[in-house]
C-alpha cells in the first residue's frame, strides 16, 4: 500500500499524529494522579484535561510545516492559522461549555431529582470536560513543539 507508506514517510502528518498520540498518553497519565483510576478508552477519546491533545497536533504540525517549508510558505500560513483557531476555541468556546455543563449538572442534582419524576430517570450528566485552562493549551504547545525537532533526531525523516 504506497499511500500508507507515503503517510508514514510525511514528516509534517507524522510530527502532528504523534504529537496527538505522545499528548493523549500524557493526558491518560495525569488524569491517572488526579482522579486515581485509568482508563484506556480515555486514551483515544478523552477531551479536556491536561494537556490539550489538539493543541499538541495543531502546533506539531505548525512546527514541522515551518522546519519544512518555511515561515514564507503557504503550509506555514495554513498549519499557523489553523492552530490559532483550534487553541482559542479550546480556550473559549469549549470551556465554557464545560463550565456550563457543570452549571446544568449541578441544576439538574439540586432541584429536579431523578428519583422524583421531574427529569427521566436515565438522564446522563452532561459532559464537563470538554475544553482546556490556558496551562493545559500552553502544555499541549510544549509537546508540539517538541515532537517535530525529536523526530529530526530520528533515522526516519
Amino acid at each position: 500500500m504506497p499511500v500508507f507508506a507515503d503517510m508514514f514517510r510525511n514528516y509534517c502528518f507524522m510530527s502532528a499524529g504523534i504529537g496527538w498520540l505522545l499528548a493523549q498518553t500524557l493526558k491518560v497519565l495525569t488524569g491517572m494522579f488526579k482522579e486515581r483510576k485509568f482508563s484506556l478508552v480515555a486514551l483515544l477519546f478523552a477531551t479536556g484535561g491536561m494537556p490539550s491533545s489538539h493543541t499538541a497536533c495543531v502546533v506539531a504540525l505548525t512546527t514541522a510545516a515551518t522546519i519544512s517549508y518555511g515561515f514564507g510558505s503557504f503550509e506555514f500560513a495554513i498549519a499557523f492559522f489553523f492552530a490559532m483557531v483550534v487553541m482559542i476555541d479550546a480556550m473559549g468556546v469549549r470551556r465554557e461549555t464545560g463550565e456550563q455543563a457543570k452549571l446544568l449538572n449541578r441544576l439538574v442534582e439540586d432541584f429536579f431529582d431523578p428519583k422524583k419524576g421531574l427529569v427521566s430517570e436515565d438522564w446522563k450528566k452532561f459532559k464537563e470536560l470538554v475544553g482546556h485552562t490556558p496551562l493545559q493549551v500552553l502544555a499541549g504547545a510544549g509537546v508540539g513543539l517538541v515532537v517535530p525537532m525529536l523526530l529530526l533526531l530520528t533515522p526516519w525523516f
